[in-house]
């Protein structure tokens, strides 16, 4: 059987983030993708011009037309645009459907809102109960936990805490943590927490890591492994992307989504 990733999540023109990015490692970790467009941008390596969200029935028109054709393995959402859309996203998600990764995306990296305070709200309520994992940078994860998140132990404590909201599985990641501290990512799940290191690299070219990282982890979800497989295998996948980014466009370009299977 072919197993199947979804992503539901923004256009990104420039094909570094949003949902190209994740269709580039579903393909690239041998899984089928398929996708639903919440949201349009004009951007490049740059930055952004422009947003403009999808209205929700269309975003759920896309979602009922895939998934009742080709059911997805595993799901990931990334940007959602609106209020409207994470309701219907968790209206879909709370059907059981396949294991559902959330990107809590709400800024974008290159500068934009990309989800108002009240659809934050919404995630908060409505999705996180129903996900298998959310994967927060420090910045989101400073938003969910309402606490600084400034070190590996800060993230700890805010993994608790965003844990407590409902969410099953919780992954950090730290990328923005000092640069002379490793690459540190964390993982609670059922109470546990597991940090997952490996060395930092001298460049600007990680605009859509978070992404990719998610979309790994989906694609691993998937190919049917658990959760903490998914996320350590994913690592590797990133950490190898980062190392080997292609040096693309003008400003924070994407890393290296051909690497393979790691």
């Amino acid at each position: 059987m072919t197993p199947v990733a979804l992503t539901i999540a923004g256009s990104d023109p420039s094909g570094g983030a949003g949902l190209q990015a994740d269709l580039k490692v579903f393909h690239e970790l041998g899984v089928y993708g398929t996708s639903v467009v919440t949201l349009l941008t004009v951007q490049n390596t740059c930055g952004v011009d422009s947003i403009d969200p999808l209205g929700a029935d269309y975003i759920e028109r896309q979602l009922r037309a895939v998934v009742g054709d080709i059911p997805p393995h595993a799901a990931k959402t990334g940007a959602l645009g609106s209020t409207e859309a994470v309701e219907r996203v968790a209206e879909w998600a709370k059907e059981g459907v396949c294991p559902l990764v959330v990107d809590p995306v709400a800024v974008a990296t290159q500068g934009g809102e990309l989800l108002s305070s009240a659809g934050r709200e919404a995630l908060v309520k409505q999705l996180l109960p129903v996900c298998a994992l959310v994967t927060p940078n420090l910045d989101e994860a400073e938003a969910l936990a309402s606490m600084r998140v400034t070190s590996v132990v800060e993230m700890e404590e805010a993994a608790a805490r965003i844990a407590a909201l409902g969410a099953a599985a919780v992954l950090i990641k730290g990328g923005h943590l000092p640069a002379d501290v490793r690459a540190i990512d964390l993982l609670w799940i059922d109470g546990e927490v597991e940090r997952l290191e490996s060395d930092r690299f001298p460049t600007r070219h990680t605009h859509g890591t978070g992404c990719a990282f998610s979309a790994a982890v989906t694609a691993e979800l998937a190919r049917g492994a658990d959760v903490k497989v998914a996320v350590r295998a994913a690592k590797l996948f990133i950490t190898r992307a980062i190392e080997t980014a292609p040096g693309l466009g003008r400003g924070a370009g994407p890393p290296n989504y051909h690497v393979g299977s790691i």
